[in-house]
């Protein structure tokens, strides 16, 4: 499939896919309610070609080998939007425990761009999330190296962004892994990182908002992150120094 020029992606994680689990419709049924038009109808060939499935929920429901569910798009090779499940393995968190992580992508246009704390919060909740986020891609390819073990010298993140530690080292499946432009934190997670405290989000609470289900959507700058822009690193630093919790930067 072509790609666009600038790409949103939309992460959530959440507990394991169970069996007869309905959440995989639940989360693309979401996307297609939040945005106008959208219908996720297609697979993709192994040539990269759209190929329109005949029964949806069905297939989706039926989810993939290894406990997540199969990627379906919108079939505009133009203007592609992509939706899958991965399962994440008990070795991959630091309790042990099994997970589910939900990806899509999307153009960042206009509409989704007014759309994306909406689309945020409707894939969370419909996936049961602990913790997710709302992303351009181009920072969000700067953030993950963060994480990043490099096999020689020592772990410099760019831009001046702290060292976090693999999701198998941390403490909780609660525990976010990293920060982005919308950030999804469920009830627990919220409760975990502190949020909110009267005392400490002067400049949070007024870019934060109570989710339907009970979590919290916080969003950092007012136009997609941007790390070239220095307001816009500038709060991201700061986001990280009030929640030191995220990426295990506090003792356990």
């Amino acid at each position: 499939m072509l790609a666009t020029a600038e790409k949103l992606s939309v992460a959530v994680h959440a507990s394991e896919l169970i069996q007869r689990d309905v959440r995989p419709l639940a989360i693309a049924r979401a996307m297609e309610q939040v945005v106008p038009g959208l219908r996720l109808e297609w697979e993709v060939s192994q040539e990269g070609v759209p190929l329109h499935v005949a029964n949806r929920d069905a297939w989706l429901l039926a989810g993939t080998p290894d406990g997540g569910f199969p990627l379906v798009c919108n079939g505009d090779e133009l203007h592609p939007v992509t939706l899958h499940g991965l399962a994440s393995p008990p070795k991959s968190s630091g309790n042990g425990t099994s997970g589910l992580s939900v990806h899509a992508k999307l153009p960042l246009d206009a509409v989704v761009r007014a759309q994306s704390a909406s689309l945020l919060e409707h894939v969370a909740e419909a996936a049961h999330a602990r913790w997710g986020h709302a992303t351009p891609w181009n920072s969000l390819v700067e953030i993950v190296e963060q994480m990043a073990r490099p096999v020689r010298g020592p772990h410099v993140p760019p831009r001046g962004l702290p060292i976090l530690q693999l999701s198998k080292d941390l403490r909780s499946p609660e525990v976010p892994h990293h920060l982005g432009w919308i950030n999804y934190w469920s009830a627990a997670t919220a409760q975990l990182l502190g949020f909110p405290s009267p005392t400490l989000d002067s400049e949070w609470l007024p870019r934060a908002r109570r989710t339907h289900g009970g979590g919290w959507l916080l969003q950092l700058t007012d136009e997609p992150l941007n790390l070239d822009e220095p307001a816009h690193l500038a709060t991201l630093l700061r986001a990280y120094e009030r929640f030191p919790e995220i990426g295990g930067r506090t003792p356990s």
